[in-house]
């Protein structure tokens, strides 16, 4: 071994290090005799705030948060990514360049989509979901219970080939009493949606609750970025019971108000 060449060090992103946890379809677990097979699984969370509308976006920042979100999503190689605060013209170009599957659910604002601005021509705002395998189908649902004069929330479902589900939602912001009530009925919408893929298979979900209260039905682990230097706490990641031994990272953000969470977990008796 003395004369080989030594290999090079991996990658790091903002003190994650590329390879130091196991992600992706591709990192199958040899199970003991007798065992259910297992899959290392993970799911990244990013709020981009990329709509050029809110206080945290600024011309100073953009194209630099989008190419800070390939960066990390190169370097950790997550099976799936979950986005909210995006533009559709920036989803299809961090799609492109990391080489994922993709699909996007616009925001909708007085029963339109919301366009993003400054700059403009980045399409329209919304949430999405990546993954590594192919997305056999998706859907989109905005939530029963809205806050008058903002914009539409809602959820978005991804099933890969695998008969893996991935969703993701972005919840009304509490900022009066109103919108409190509505963010907790809509925490337990989503809550049901949860249930209700949960009972057909695994299941995964990450996103803004902007609440620290969990948005999960029995039987569904909950992980948040509690330790994030941006906003802690509001951003979490759920697991139904075949993701086992879940552990969160934090990869702190420089372009966006929210820090990264990544999430791992073995996906047991499930590999086809």
């Amino acid at each position: 071994m003395g004369a080989a060449l030594a290999a090079p060090a991996p990658a790091s992103v903002h003190g994650w290090v590329a390879g130091s946890t196991s992600t992706g379809w591709a990192d199958a677990s040899t199970p003991s005799s007798g065992e259910a097979p297992r899959r290392q699984y993970s799911l990244l969370q990013m709020n981009l705030c990329l709509s050029g509308m809110a206080d945290c976006f600024d011309d100073t920042r953009y194209p630099k948060v989008v190419d800070e979100a390939v960066e990390v999503i190169e370097a950790t190689e997550p099976s799936a990514v979950s986005f909210n605060e995006a533009c559709s013209a920036d989803m299809d170009r961090i799609a492109q360049r990391t080489r994922y599957d993709m699909r996007f659910a616009p925001v909708f604002f007085h029963g339109r989509p919301l366009s993003c601005t400054d700059p403009s021509g980045r399409g329209v705002f919304g949430n999405a979901v990546m993954t590594t395998e192919p997305i056999e189908q998706s859907t989109e649902r905005a939530f029963a219970a809205q806050v008058g004069g903002q914009e539409q929330r809602g959820w978005i479902c991804v099933e890969t080939i695998r008969e893996v589900d991935v969703c993701t939602t972005h919840l009304s912001t509490p900022d009066s009493d109103v919108a409190r009530a509505t963010n907790a009925r809509q925490c337990a919408e989503f809550a049901a949606v949860m249930a209700s893929r949960d009972a057909h298979g695994p299941v995964l979900a990450a996103g803004d609750m902007n609440s620290h209260h969990r948005c999960t039905p029995s039987g569904v682990w909950t992980r948040t970025d509690s330790l994030a230097t941006q906003l802690p706490g509001i951003q979490h990641s759920y697991g139904s019971i075949e993701f086992r031994h879940p552990h969160v990272e934090i990869l702190p953000a420089t372009f966006t108000d929210h820090d990264f969470i990544l999430t791992g977990a073995t996906l047991s008796g499930h590999v086809t």
